[in-house]
C-alpha cells in the first residue's frame, strides 16, 4: 500500500480521523495525500461582471490560505506523535467532492482511502448519503471510515461477515494482510438461519482453505435475527474494526439503521474497512 488518499475538511471528524491515517501511513510505509474541495460560486455569463475573474481569483486565494493555515495544524498533530517523517502530499481542487476524490485515486495512483464521519446527529445520512457512502460505493479502492468519536487505539481484533461466496475469500485474504500488518487477530462470523444455502460441506472446506492462519477464527452462530446477532458479536468481541464487501450495502444499510441506542452508540465508535467485489 503506496499511497493513501485522506480528504479533509478540517472538521472535528476529519481531524480525528487524520490520526488514523498517520498511524496506517506509518504502519504500511505509505505517502499520505490530503485532498481538499471547495466550490466556487457559479454564474452565466451573460451576468458576470466585469470584475468576476479577480473575485474567483480572490476566493481561491482565500482557500488556499485557509488549507495553508490548517495543514499547519495538522503537521502540529504530526510532530506531537513524533510522525514528521511521514511523506505528506497536498492537492486543493474546486469542484464536487467524489469527483475528484475518483479523479485524485486514478491520477496519484492511490492504494486506499481514509475519512472521517460525522457523530451522532445526522450520522446515518453522513455516513452512507453524499460523503463516506458515496465514496464506498463509486470508488474501486478499500475505504476506511472513522466514526468521529472513535479514538484511535491499537487494532486487536477485526471482525468479518462473511456468507461463504466465493468473492468472500479474497475480501478475506485482504483483511488477513490487514490483521498481519496490524499483529491483530481477525473473527470471521456467519449468522446461520433455517432459510441459510450455505452447507456444513463448504463451511469445512472454507476452514481448512485456512487452517494455517492462526490469527482467524470462524463463528458460525444460528439465529434468525442477523442484525441483532452481529450487533451482539460486535460488543462481545471487544471488535475493534468491522471489514465488510459493499455488496452487503442494502444489509449494511439496515444494520446501521437499528433503532436501539445502546447498539447505535458503539457503532459510532467503530471504524469500517469497506472491500469491493
Amino acid at each position: 500500500m503506496k499511497k493513501i488518499l485522506f480528504p479533509i475538511d478540517f472538521s472535528e471528524a476529519s481531524d480525528n480521523a487524520f490520526i488514523y491515517a498517520l498511524e496506517m501511513a506509518k504502519l504500511f510505509k505509505s505517502k499520505l495525500v490530503l485532498l481538499h474541495t471547495f466550490d466556487l460560486p457559479i454564474v452565466e455569463s451573460e451576468a458576470m461582471p466585469l470584475n468576476y475573474a479577480t473575485i474567483y481569483d480572490d476566493l481561491q486565494m482565500a482557500n488556499f490560505e485557509h488549507f495553508r493555515d490548517e495543514i499547519q495544524k495538522l503537521r502540529a498533530l504530526m510532530q506531537e506523535r513524533n510522525l514528521e517523517h511521514i511523506v505528506m502530499n497536498h492537492i486543493l481542487m474546486d469542484g464536487d467532492l467524489i469527483y475528484n476524490i475518483k479523479k485524485v485515486i486514478q491520477q496519484e495512483n492511490i492504494d486506499f482511502v481514509i475519512m472521517g464521519t460525522n457523530g451522532v446527529k445526522n450520522w446515518f445520512d453522513s455516513f452512507l448519503g453524499t460523503n463516506a457512502g458515496a465514496v464506498i460505493s463509486d470508488v474501486a479502492v478499500p475505504v476506511l471510515s472513522i466514526p468521529v468519536e472513535s479514538k484511535f487505539q491499537k487494532v486487536q481484533t477485526i471482525a468479518f461477515t462473511t456468507r461463504f461466496r466465493k468473492k468472500d475469500i479474497e475480501a478475506l485474504v485482504k483483511v488477513l494482510l490487514f490483521a498481519r500488518k496490524m499483529d491483530a487477530q481477525v473473527k470471521c462470523l456467519y449468522v446461520k438461519t433455517a432459510a441459510s444455502d450455505v452447507t456444513d460441506e463448504t463451511i469445512k472446506r472454507w476452514q481448512s482453505h485456512f487452517e494455517d492462519e492462526k490469527r482467524l477464527q470462524f463463528f458460525i452462530i444460528p439465529n434468525e435475527n442477523v442484525k441483532e446477532t452481529i450487533e451482539d458479536f460486535l460488543l462481545g468481541q471487544d471488535i475493534d474494526l468491522l471489514a465488510i464487501l459493499t455488496y452487503k450495502r442494502n444489509f449494511f444499510v439496515e444494520l446501521f439503521t437499528t433503532t436501539t441506542t445502546q447498539h447505535l452508540s458503539y457503532y459510532l465508535k467503530t471504524p469500517i474497512l469497506a472491500l469491493h467485489e
